[in-house]
């Protein structure tokens, strides 16, 4: 498949290679989120030698590595022989490199694996060898607990080495064009609701069929890429998942406070606040709190709900049913899912909202600083864009339904807006409506008459 967008994360990198002397750039991101496919696109034309580390033994790596560079520098022994010490691989690259070249070693974490004293050794080559070159050295890794601990946390032994860093995040929304060029908007969100938007997952995706034929064949049937994906994903983190499994489960059924997490899988307080630090430290779990929380670590608002959404997907449908699947009563999983996708749909396309609201803002649209939802003990809205600078707030609320959005719609938004303490008297308010359906006479009138954002799916009305 054609290599989609990733425009700003090229462009960081192609700074860094162009500024003069010894760069050192960590790329680290969850595993499938397009890290490879990123750097190799960036070393495409330029001296580059890649490696890429596997679990096997640290002899086996150092021959590997002097493979590479073997063939790179047309040197027959090297190849044949490898590099017998981490010291003569960087004496080494330090006597041949002459000018730019970039070395790139993918999935470092499991260098640290067979060595654990891997990132001091690395740190010692930086500073007596790799310094006094034009090299660009880039260690990229999935674990991001690993990669925090070796490499990017202030006491990581490489720390002080990198000249930049890089987390590869999933794509925006607006690139499933690019991948599903002529596909409609309706299902492009049902894609994303279900695959959310990581490379590897969306390559899966076939555009022959609708979402649930794509559902049946690659996620409910035995033997898929998405079989045991979920699975194999957190066990590369977490050496005992059944508690985090546990928790997983339970806020992909909407147990989105403590309070119900800890109701639902019998686990005390301390235990899921471990376990959910934890699963936010890895990116699988994030906690939201109102947008205008003026301290958001200590708010006693937080929800919960997981990150990926194929994740919160197969946690909802896959993994309460495994033993059905097992057993061949995909009909049944596929019916549950059938019966309830739209619900998420509505729930995923309030995060489109947000990328939508990105976009406005890149266009001079709008202005914000903050972007999130907002609840008080009896009322909710949607999306809040807090702009602190001109104390404006944007007050939106996203519809999924088949029916074309009303002035009641409006109205009740601006009763709700009331409610939210954020610079209360002496804020500008805005409103925005985001509709599937678009909107009624009525309610177009109204909104050019005052000022409403209106947004028909994603593209904004005139």
């Amino acid at each position: 498949m054609q290599f989609v967008d990733r425009k700003a994360e090229l462009a960081v990198l192609e700074r860094a290679y162009h500024d003069p002397g010894f760069a050192f750039v960590p790329v680290y991101g969850r595993r499938r989120v397009g890290k490879t496919r990123l750097v190799q696109e960036f070393i495409r034309g330029k001296e580059a030698i890649y490696f890429l580390a596997d679990r096997i033994a640290e002899t086996e790596q150092l021959k590997g590595l002097g493979r590479m560079a073997g063939d790179h520098f047309d040197d027959p022994i090297l190849k044949d022989v490898g590099f017998r010490d981490w010291q003569q691989a960087f004496r080494y690259l330090k006597d041949k490199t002459v000018g730019r070249l970039v070395i790139v070693v993918d999935e470092f974490p499991y260098l640290v694996t067979s060595n654990k004293a891997v990132s001091s050794i690395f740190q010692k080559g930086i500073d007596e060898h790799l310094k006094q070159t034009d090299v660009f050295l880039i260690l990229m890794g999935s674990s991001i607990g690993m990669m925090e601990k070796e490499v990017l946390f202030y006491k990581a032994p490489l720390y002080g080495r990198r000249t930049g860093s890089l987390e590869v995040r999933e794509m925006p929304f607006q690139s499933l064009y690019e991948f599903f060029p002529g596909r409609p908007f309706d299902d492009l969100m049902a894609i994303y609701t279900v695959f959310g938007m990581i490379p590897a997952y969306l390559e899966k995706v076939s555009p022959e069929w609708d979402i649930f034929e794509n559902i049946r064949r690659l996620v409910l049937e035995k033997g898929t890429f998405f079989s045991n994906e979920v699975e194999y994903v957190l066990m590369e983190e977490l050496r005992e998942p059944r508690n985090y499994f546990a928790l997983l489960k339970a806020v992909s059924q909407g147990k989105r406070k403590i309070s119900e997490v800890i109701n639902e899988t019998g686990f005390e307080k301390s235990h899921v606040s471990r376990y959910a630090d934890i699963l936010k430290g890895l990116g699988f779990l994030k906690k939201e709190v109102p947008v205008t929380e003026k301290n958001p670590e200590k708010s006693k608002q937080g929800r919960y709900s997981i990150q990926d959404r194929f994740f919160a997907f197969w946690f909802k449908y896959v993994f309460p049913h495994k033993s059905r699947l097992e057993i061949g009563k995909t009909d049944y999983v596929a019916d549950l899912i059938r019966e309830s996708l739209g619900q998420d749909i509505s729930m995923s396309y309030e995060e489109a909202c947000k990328e939508i609201c990105l976009g406005l803002m890149q266009e001079d649209r709008m202005q914000f600083t903050a972007i999130g939802r907002w609840w008080s003990r009896n009322e909710e809205i949607d999306l809040v864009a807090l702009d602190e600078e001109t104390r404006t707030a944007y007050f939106g609320e996203c519809k999924w339904t088949g029916k074309k959005v009303g002035v009641n719609v409006y109205e009740d938004l601006m009763k709700k807006s009331h409610q939210a303490d954020w610079h209360r008297e002496e804020r500008t308010n805005r409103f925005m409506l985001f509709s599937r359906s678009g909107f009624t006479d009525a309610m177009l009138e109204r909104g050019k008459r005052e000022g409403v954002l209106l947004i028909h799916k994603d593209r904004l009305l005139a």
